[in-house]
């Protein structure tokens, strides 16, 4: 027989079911029957198989208990359960338990069930299509993953030298519009750095596992601000911190700290110059249950619309925005692997506070 048959499996204890079967669709299909549940499972190893039917009442075992058993090494092949007598919980086993694709009556109608047979086999061919549409999406993802990942590790490169040039030519007290120019260029080049850098933190989240570390919340918080102390504005800030840490906390140190600093550059980025003070302000509270840390400051706030859609990727209030729309997904994102919830409150004018709960994980 050809090969683009329809390939059928066909098992039954009564061996006059099976010779019907087959005197009646051999032409159409390549037909393979047993008496054996064990020699069904050979057959489906040794060959490809598109659709399975299965008598339900056997004496060793039923119809949905050997679909059951053949589903985890063969899903593909669509499964059709006949049975010679009405029995409502065999319908709803075969459809909870053994994912059958159609319940067919016994004595079959020859040109019914070939019409089965065929809408089976689509099936089949869907599912088969689909899996390898998928493993391409997925892979295509996959390489475009690692090309942007690597993409921004060798575009921080210049931008960090072009950074560094920037410095030594102010340094030459250049005075007049070329000051100004080496002043908008340094600004544009941080920030296309600070956009480089959160796709890098977005891979990192995406990919690496959770290693969990003995945080000391206050040395932590220490460092961040010592870090930010360079940052574009944050001469004019003035950050504060409220910590309360009681016993070890565990969690991942990596994805609190990008948690932490994307939140201060957000409050440093959205600071309202028009006031006489900046303030950020970071309280943590550490028990043995949770840590609870907020960023609040007294910036420029957050419109009640804008705060549903904040930690959506890319989204910007408008075009004046300052960031690229993608630091406080990152920080939703890293919140969420670490098994923690985010809130934010804000008031325009008044700024704006986000709220962190991550459960400890000692």
């Amino acid at each position: 027989m050809s090969n683009d048959k329809i390939t059928i499996l066909y098992l039954d204890d009564e061996e006059h079911n099976l010779t019907s079967f087959k005197a009646a669709y051999r032409r159409d299909y390549q037909i393979f029957t047993t008496t054996s549940a064990n020699e069904a499972v050979q057959i489906l190893s040794e060959n490809t198989i598109h659709v399975v039917i299965s008598d339900q009442k056997m004496p060793n075992l039923s119809g949905v208990e050997f679909f059951e058993l053949i589903i985890p090494d063969f899903p593909d092949p669509v499964r059709m359960l006949l049975t010679g007598y009405a029995d409502i919980e065999a319908v709803i086993d075969a459809i909870n338990k053994g994912q059958v694709f159609r319940y067919v009556a016994k004595p079959w109608n020859e040109t019914d069930l070939k019409i089965t047979i065929d809408n089976a086999y689509e099936l089949y061919n869907n599912r088969v299509r689909l899996r390898e549409q998928n493993e391409e999406i997925k892979k295509a993802y996959n390489e475009l993953e690692k090309f942007v990942y690597s993409a921004s590790h060798d575009l921080r490169a210049p931008l960090v030298s072009i950074l560094g040039v920037l410095k030594l030519a102010r340094m030459e007290n250049i005075e007049g519009n070329s000051g100004e120019y080496f002043g908008m260029i340094e600004r544009t080049v941080n920030q296309l750095d600070g956009f480089v850098q959160n796709i890098i933190s977005y891979y990192q989240n995406l990919k690496k596992g959770e290693i969990l570390t003995s945080i000391k919340c206050a040395s932590l918080i220490d460092e961040i601000f010592e870090h930010f102390k360079f940052y574009e504005g944050a001469d004019n800030v003035q950050f504060i911190k409220n910590v309360s840490q009681e016993g070890e906390i565990m969690l991942d140190e990596m994805r609190l700290k990008m948690i932490l600093n994307n939140l201060i550059s957000n409050s440093v980025k959205y600071r309202d110059q028009s006031k006489d003070e900046s303030l950020v302000q970071i309280t943590v509270n550490a028990s043995e249950k949770e840590l609870v840390l907020s960023v609040k400051d007294n910036g420029l706030g957050i419109t009640r619309e804008d705060q549903i859609k904040v930690f959506e990727m890319f989204y910007r209030s408008s075009e004046q925005s300052l960031g690229s729309g993608i630091g406080l997904f990152i920080v939703k994102e890293a919140v969420e692997k670490m098994g923690g919830k985010i809130s934010v409150t804000s008031e325009i004018g008044e700024g704006a506070c986000f709220e962190v709960v991550l459960p400890n994980r000692i």
